[in-house]
């Protein structure tokens, strides 16, 4: 929007090849099926994997989960969010 204070400004994007974008706040993001999202954090992290229970932002789900414990075995189930 031309009239918002930081219109102007580039936003930077983060692309994590092993996890989500991450782009400069506040964001909007327009859904398929149109309607938006929007988060007025200074940073987010935008799913690219589609395991997230929180579409269109990440909730770490595509880390691989291990027991406590027993470091670097992964564990069964990913319904755990850290």
């Amino acid at each position: 929007m031309p009239n918002e204070p930081d219109a102007g400004r580039a936003r930077r994007v983060t692309v994590d090849p092993q996890g989500p974008v991450l782009v400069e706040g506040p964001v909007e993001v327009v859904r398929d099926d149109g309607t938006v999202a929007r988060s007025d954090r200074f940073m987010v992290a935008v799913c690219t994997c589609r395991r997230t229970r929180t579409p269109p932002w990440c909730d770490t789900s595509h880390r691989r989960r291990t027991k406590e414990g027993e470091p670097g075995r992964p564990r069964d189930d990913c319904e755990d969010t850290p």
